[in-house]
């Protein structure tokens, strides 16, 4: 498998398609050491996404990044490694829809038939397509956290389910199917309306480990003909484009939280009555956003490592008594401002400061006005 990141190549069409070329040739290599039972139960992601990511990680990181495009900020840098992976996701679908015929489909339907241990050429055809975007699409992702300087160890499980969660979001396929009418030409749409229900699909439904949205995605660019290969050159650039700005939004959300934490922790006069006051905001409605909690993880773990601010009452907390709150407050001399200043941050994290939260901060006010 090449574990190298793909880069772009200067615009050159050549170029481009060399390199698409080479990794579906070892993908193809890939793919002959399955079984039909691999493809059939699933196992397929699993070995796909330990040899895309196994050396990946460890030649990927922000210093990579760095020694390319040096003095550029992460969303430009990003913006056009989306748009590079698009390129190369189309390039690959054109490629792969040459070589689509009907016998792919009738073999999807009868796939449960084959040997267990030979996977029919006509099921190889699709799998390099789906397998290239796959890998593509998950090493995107990988990309755009690490550039974000989302810190993911991928031999944590726990981690990896993450990446893997954001490059494949159910949501995301979800607005894929939506969308891909849309994105296609007038004169398709009908057609892919009716495909989405088809025997086709109900057939290749047989083949559960592509997923709902990849078959979706995959049986609509094998199964119209005439003009399966436009169409499997915009589904791929269309749905590459989609997980990458999908991944986008959430890696970048995540940096927004934890740069936030970052500088609430490097202005904190007060670290421990910050932590407090940061917690009362986020229970004021009695529900803690994902946003929310995410930002208090890192306030804690910055306030210990530039404080040394280990609050093991706070840690045990049930339920927070306001007045414990006001109480620690009083007892602190002097300006208060970055306290009220970090409430203020906190409440805003998740979107829009709601009625509880806007009255524990005018409580916080007053009383900072009385200290």
């Amino acid at each position: 498998m090449i574990e190298d990141p793909i880069d772009a190549a200067d615009g050159d069409d050549e170029a481009d398609r060399k390199v698409v070329e080479q990794e579906r040739a070892e993908l193809r290599e890939f793919i002959k050491g399955l079984s039909t039972d691999d493809i059939k139960s699933g196992d397929w992601f699993a070995k796909l996404s330990a040899e895309a990511m196994r050396s990946y990680a460890a030649k990927v990181d922000w210093q990579y990044f760095q020694e390319r495009y040096a003095g550029v900020p992460a969303d430009a840098v990003i913006d056009q490694r989306i748009k590079m992976a698009a390129r190369y996701a189309a390039l690959e679908g054109g490629l792969s829809a040459g070589a689509y015929t009907a016998t792919v489909v009738a073999t999807l339907g009868s796939l449960g038939g084959a040997s267990a241990a030979t996977v029919p050429a006509a099921v190889a055809t699709m799998m390099v397509d789906v397998a290239f975007v796959t890998r593509l699409q998950l090493r995107l992702a990988y990309d755009i956290a690490v550039l974000y300087r989302i810190s993911l160890d991928l031999s944590d499980p726990e981690d990896m389910w993450k990446l893997i969660r954001v490059a494949f979001t159910v949501k995301s396929g979800e607005a894929a199917r939506e969308g891909v009418a849309k994105a296609v030409p007038a004169i398709v749409r009908p057609l892919i309306k009716r495909f989405y229900s088809g025997d086709v699909l109900t057939a290749a439904k047989a083949l559960p480990v592509v997923g709902k949205y990849l078959l979706q995605k995959n049986v609509i660019k094998i199964g119209i003909p005439l003009i399966g290969v436009p169409l499997a050159v915009v589904l791929n650039r269309y749905t590459t484009l989609l997980a990458g700005r999908h991944a986008q939004a959430v890696f970048r959300n995540e940096a927004r939280v934890i740069e936030l934490a970052g500088k609430l922790s490097e202005r904190s006069r007060h670290p421990q009555l910050m932590l407090w006051v940061a917690w009362l905001v986020i229970m004021a409605d009695k529900k803690i956003t994902d946003d929310e909690a995410l930002l208090m993880r890192h306030l804690v773990r910055l306030f210990r490592e530039r404080h040394q601010t280990v609050d093991e009452r706070l840690a045990h907390l049930v339920d927070i008594d306001p007045a414990e709150v006001w109480e620690r407050m009083d007892a602190e001399p002097g300006d208060l401002s970055d306290v009220l200043d970090a409430a203020d941050r906190v409440a805003a994290v998740d979107g829009d400061v709601n009625k509880s939260e806007k009255a524990v901060i005018s409580e916080l006010r007053d009383r900072c006005g009385r200290v």
